[in-house]
Formats: structure tokens, sequence, C-alpha cells
């Protein structure tokens, strides 16, 4: 911070009058806004010099070519830091988010969308001339090597967080596949990376495009597919097509298209960009416990169902049967389509974090059982859970796990009650212990039954340490 403010000072001969973070998103980046009198600036605190110079460069390229980029003041010697132009606090996520909670997106609000999609062809055949895609971190273009990786994200960071069994080869194979497809033919124009509304500032009813440090060399429809197929903007098919009609329409200044072709392999782009986004759901989610990653899974998973349904994926054909059984999973059930109260039980692990509500209604009870006497301290236990025969037998006899669970029962009891009596459809229970293994495990296994047997209702019960779930009704 204060290395921020002396850039702030020597940049603009002022100290600044106030100095505040802005709200975190994804990336470990610090955005802070500072001020002073009339002047406000961006100030921004990287992880890689790298990334931060890639960032100023293309900034600067777009700037010069008359686009609407952030202007970049000073850039500090470690290439740590930099100072950009303060676009306000108004981004097109937003006014989307705000949109469909007054029930859809009014006109005011597809004409910024047509807007966008038709600024995106100057962005992408303008910035890259005579742009010099060295500079670009950490790779110069989107090659087979950077698809990889991508792929790999979601086998290792979503699909085996599922549990699910799968052979690697396979997999493999049909990743390999993908990736030619991708390459095939592509133009090499400017590639944002990161296209999405989050990145589109408004300001004076103009859209304004930030955070595009992970932009490289690449083709024209992985940027579009980004933006159209963001899982919480949620367009519908009639919107996507329009939009995409918009596309093509201001990218004929560039180069001509074949309506039909380009539409065809959009498919596999948004095939490619849903697994990616996946993947990084599943890492800031699961891993770093970010809610509004986990709340965004299921609107993804939506994405990904409609697009098997529409789609054969003929040419990989293991990848599509894996994806639709992976769709099918009980995990992913849309809420919408449940109907009554549905108590989501979940033991796990304090070690590596508090379980986030899936239903997006912010979480339920949580019930520390560090308290009670762990039977993992005995070696005959160590590899056992709360579900095998000899833990359960070991808690039966703790008298503090019994009253632990009586007043349990009563706290929930009284909320279940509440909840069928108003109608309200989700309540979510968690249980932690220290490893998510044996006292935790046996209080939610306990809670299910006693919920099943006394209400009736719906239970999602996880263990997720285990990666083991199962619905009781």
């Amino acid at each position: 911070m204060e290395k921020l403010q002396q850039l702030f000072n020597q940049h603009t001969g002022s100290v600044a009058d106030t100095c505040y973070q802005l709200t975190p998103a994804g990336s470990p980046r610090r955005y802070y806004r500072l001020v002073a009198g009339d002047s406000s600036l961006i100030g921004a605190v990287g992880t890689s010099p790298r990334e931060n110079r890639a960032f100023a460069a293309i900034a600067r390229q777009m700037r010069g070519q008359g686009l609407p980029a952030p202007e970049i003041y000073a850039v500090s010697d470690d290439g740590m830091r930099y100072l950009q132009e303060d676009l306000g606090d108004t981004s097109l996520f937003g006014l989307l988010m705000e949109a469909q909670k007054r029930g859809g997106y009014d006109e005011a609000v597809i004409a910024l969308l047509r807007s966008v999609v038709r600024l995106l062809p100057d962005v992408q055949w303008r910035t890259a001339e005579g742009f010099d895609f060295s500079v670009c971190y950490p790779s110069p273009e989107l090659n087979r090597r950077g698809i990889q990786w991508d792929l790999h994200y979601f086998k290792y960071c979503f699909l085996k967080a599922t549990g699910m069994e799968f052979e690697e080869e396979r997999l493999e194979d049909d990743f390999d596949h993908l990736a030619t497809v991708l390459l095939k033919d592509s133009d090499q124009v400017f590639m944002y990376r990161d296209f999405q509304s989050r990145n589109v500032m408004i300001r004076d009813g103009q859209p304004w495009f930030i955070d595009f440090q992970g932009g490289r060399r690449g083709p024209v429809e992985y940027d579009l597919v980004s933006f159209l197929w963001q899982a919480r903007a949620r367009f519908s098919p009639a919107l996507r097509r329009e939009l995409i009609g918009e596309y093509l329409r201001s990218a004929s200044r560039y180069r001509p298209f074949d309506e039909e072709d380009f539409n065809r392999r959009l498919q596999y782009f948004v095939l490619f960009r849903t697994l990616q986004v996946l993947g990084t759901y599943g890492y800031r989610g699961y891993f770093e416990h970010k809610a509004h990653f986990v709340q965004s899974i299921p609107m993804a998973i939506d994405n990904l169902r409609s697009l098997l349904a529409e789609n054969e994926f003929a040419d990989m054909p293991y990848l599509t049967a894996l994806l639709r059984e992976m769709t099918a999973l009980p995990l992913f059930v849309p809420y919408k389509e449940e109907t009554g109260l549905t108590v989501r039980v979940t033991s796990f692990s304090y070690k590596k974090g508090i379980p986030d509500d899936l239903s997006g209604n912010g979480g339920g009870f949580v019930f520390d059982c560090r308290a009670i006497h762990n039977p993992g301290r005995y070696d005959e236990y160590k590899q056992l859970t709360g579900r095998d025969e000899p833990v359960i037998a070991f808690l039966d006899k703790e008298e503090p796990m019994q009253e632990f669970l009586a007043h349990v029962y009563g706290i929930v009891d009284y909320s279940v009650e509440k909840y069928l009596s108003r109608g309200f459809t989700h309540l979510m229970v968690s249980f932690g212990c220290t490893g998510g293994q044996h006292r935790s495990v046996y209080s939610a296994e306990h809670l299910a039954a006693h919920l099943r047997d006394k209400y009736g209702v719906k239970v999602v019960l996880e263990h997720r340490e285990q990666n083991k779930l199962k619905i009781e009704s």
C-alpha cells in the first residue's frame, strides 16, 4: 500500500487523501482507488511483473488504436505496481445482475450487449496490428500446450473432485483431438482471453475494457464464446444467436465469414471454454473456498448440459459420454427442479474450510464436533470413518456425543418445522471436525437419518473429504 501511494505521489505530485481496496474478484491482484482532490486513479498490485508489464503494453497498444481501454499512467520500477485510469464502478456484469432481478434484459441492456460484440472485432484485429506478442504472459499465443493446460485444469480441479471414475488414456485422446480442431484454420488476431461482462466497464453509457493481462494471439471464436456463454449472464439461445449475427456483421469488415461454418466451429469453442471455466470454478471454489465461484457451477453445468443436448461431438465419443454422465450427477441437479424442502447435510474437515452453500442462500448451521472424544487418535480406527461399525460403536458409547446430537436435533428441528410451514426449499447443516473422517461423519449420518425418519424431507448427505454423496427421500 505504501509503495503504491509513493507511485501515486510521484505521478501526480500530490498525496492521496483517500486510498481503499476495491472488492477483490477471482485473481490474486489487488486493486485500490487513490484520490487526491479531483484526481482519482486505480492502483494495481500484482504478483507477477511480467503479467503487469503485459497488461500495460496491451493497454497502450489498444489506446494507440483508439480503443476504449484505460490509460496507463505509471508502472513501478520493479513492475509489481501500476496506476491506471479510473473508469468508475459500473460494470456490465452489475447491470446484467440488476436486470435479472427485475425479471429479464430490457432493450437498454440488450443495446449495450450489441455495442460490446460490435466492438469486439476492432479489439481483436486492431490490437494485433503491429503488436509485439512476445510481451504477452504467460504465452504469446494460444497453442496446443496452452489448450492442454486448460483441459488438465478441468480434469484435476473439477472432474476428479466429483469422485467420478474415468479412463485417462481415452480422455486424453479426445483432449488431443479437441486441441487439433481448435487450432485448425484459426485466425491469428488478438485474443483477450477473459472477455466477459465483469471486465467491461460502462462509462457515460459506453463500454470500456479492463483485465486483459492474459491476452495473446489466438482464434476469433474464443472471445465471442467467453462473452456469450458466461455462466451467470444466462443469455437465452435467441439472444446469443442475435449477438453472434451482430458480431459477424461487424467482423466482416476484416474478412468474409461463412456463417454456417462459423457456427459449427463455434460449438467446439463453447465446449472448450465451458471445461476451462469449470476448472477455474473448481479450483477457486472447491480449493480456495470462494463462494461466488461455487455458486456459478450449476449455471456452467446448465450451459454444458444444453450444449451436449444440441451437439453429438461424434468425433470425441468418450469425452462426450463422460460429460453427459457428469452433468447427470445428483450433485448437479438444478435447484430450480426441486420441490419441497431439501436439507443438505455435510461433513467436513476444518483444515480444508467450511463448505459453501450451492443453493446461493449464504449457508446455514455449522456445528463443531472437535470437543468430542476423537476415535481417530487410536490406531484401530485411523483407517475407518464414522460410517464404519467399530467407529459407530465407539461414538454410541460417548455420552458427550449423544448430548451434542440431542442439542443439534432440537436446534435443527425448529428450523425444519418453520421452513416447512413457510414453504422454504433449502436448509444447509454442516458438521466439522479435525479430519472430516470420524466425528463429523457420524454426526452427519445421524442427523440425516433423524430428519428422514421424523419429517420425511429430502436429504442430500455429503461426506466431503471422502467424496461421498447420497440423496435420501
